[in-house]
C-alpha cells in the first residue's frame, strides 16, 4: 500500500477537465492528517487520509459530488 510522504509532490485531476492538474506537496503528515502545499493556494491545506485499495487517499479542496481525490500512488518528479 502506497503512503503520503513528506517532501513528496503528488498529482490530482478534474473530474470535469482532464487537462486540468493540481500538484501537491506534502509539508507534513501525522497519521490521520496531511498537512500539504497545492500549487496555485497561498496557504497550506490540512486534509483527512483515508485508505482506498491501491493506498491512502485524501480530499484537500473539499467534499462535494465533482471534488478531486489526491491519490498516494499518483508521485510526480518536479523538476526546477
Amino acid at each position: 500500500m502506497k503512503n503520503f510522504e513528506v517532501g513528496k509532490t503528488y498529482n490530482m485531476r478534474s473530474i470535469c477537465d482532464d487537462e486540468c492538474i493540481w500538484y501537491c506537496e506534502i509539508l507534513s503528515r501525522t497519521a490521520k492528517f496531511v498537512t500539504m502545499k497545492v500549487f496555485g493556494y497561498r496557504d497550506p491545506i490540512r486534509a483527512i487520509v483515508g485508505e482506498l485499495n491501491l493506498g491512502e487517499i485524501c480530499s484537500p479542496l473539499g467534499h462535494y459530488s465533482m471534488s478531486p481525490l489526491l491519490r498516494a500512488e499518483n508521485e510526480v518528479e518536479v523538476t526546477a
